[in-house]
């Protein structure tokens, strides 16, 4: 087990300084470790810019942060479905338009277990085309904006990445034959990780070092994730875990993306997460992350792949 570089109890909030004159983006913001993230950045003075599918929903929540945080605080929403490519074109846009910088954009929001096979109007299996082209394409468009800003991309991932076939199904990414919902979430949060390092592979060789790329996931947290896609039995399961010590708060399954977001010289090679048992509770920090993780002939081969699919190039 390697020490913690934060000491005994791992990161925590306390760390963060002030972030007068910061702007964070976070997706997925309603509920669980998002809401808990954003509420973290407006406590020390940031201002929050937040994507979400359902403006009611956000809404909503601006309105709670206000009553929790004062209503000085500075956060707006801009609507995006992560699912559909058209959606995040749009809000890439309005953010482009509107923010003026970026000093994280932190992609936590997801779907997950989705019981059947279900295909999203671009024609990818849903869980590979929200979780992962979904962000692909947001990361992308948004990166001549953190570019300037010397900012962060963050991505959330999941323990799940070593969990299913480990590898990417080239050859039946939608899952036509074999589809479970777990091996379909595994491969989406693989791929999402995949991406950062290799994402950093590519800026380091462009001579780019000012913008930083993360990969972290927030242990086993009391949200609401699989309540809202998962299955009859996955969400028993589930929700039987979280009154067991296997799980923690929703607020400490943000730690991992604040301190990506927020902590300076943060190793860019690491994977950032719980450092308890399996990886799902306990202090934040570094840990070990298994090679098919960045296995470079697959990562090269997804990205290849991915500006095929979504038509998009990164300009690095």
């Amino acid at each position: 087990m390697n020490t913690n570089q934060f000491g005994k109890k791992g990161w925590t909030p306390d760390r963060i300084e002030k972030l007068y004159g910061k702007t964070y983006v976070i997706t997925g913001t309603t509920s669980g470790t998002g809401f808990e993230a954003a509420k973290i950045l407006l406590s020390k003075g940031a201002r929050v810019v937040m994507l979400n599918r359902n403006p009611k929903k956000a809404e909503n929540t601006i309105a709670t942060l206000k009553q929790e945080l004062g209503n000085k605080i500075d956060a707006t929403n801009i609507q995006m479905d992560l699912s559909k490519q058209a959606s995040v074109k749009k809000a890439a846009e309005e953010v482009l338009k509107t923010v003026p910088k970026i000093d994280a954009l932190i992609c936590n929001a997801a779907i997950a277990q989705v019981p059947k096979q279900k295909l999203t109007e671009d024609g990818w299996e849903s869980q590979m085309g929200t979780n992962y082209y979904g962000n692909w394409t947001l990361q992308a468009l948004l990166f001549p904006l953190i570019e300037k800003s010397k900012g962060r991309i963050v991505t959330v991932g999941s323990m799940g990445y070593d969990m299913g076939i480990k590898t990417i199904k080239f050859d039946d990414l939608n899952w036509d034959k074999d589809y479970t919902p777990n091996d379909a979430y595994s491969q989406s949060k693989l791929a999402q990780i995949m991406s950062m390092y290799e994402l950093q592979d590519r800026l380091k060789e462009a001579g780019e070092t000012d913008v930083k790329a993360y990969a972290c996931h927030p242990g086993s947290s009391r949200t609401n994730l699989i309540n809202t896609s998962g299955s009859f039995m996955m969400k028993l399961i589930f929700n039987l875990m979280k009154l067991s010590p296997l799980t923690q708060s929703a607020e400490k399954g943000a730690y991992p993306q604040l301190m990506c977001a927020t902590e300076p010289n943060l190793d860019q090679s690491g994977f950032y997460g719980p450092t308890g048992r399996s990886n799902w509770v306990g202090p934040v920090g570094a840990h070990k992350i298994e090679p098919h993780a960045k296995d470079k002939a697959v990562a090269k081969r997804l990205w290849e792949l991915s500006e095929k699919e979504t038509g998009i190039k990164w300009n690095i």
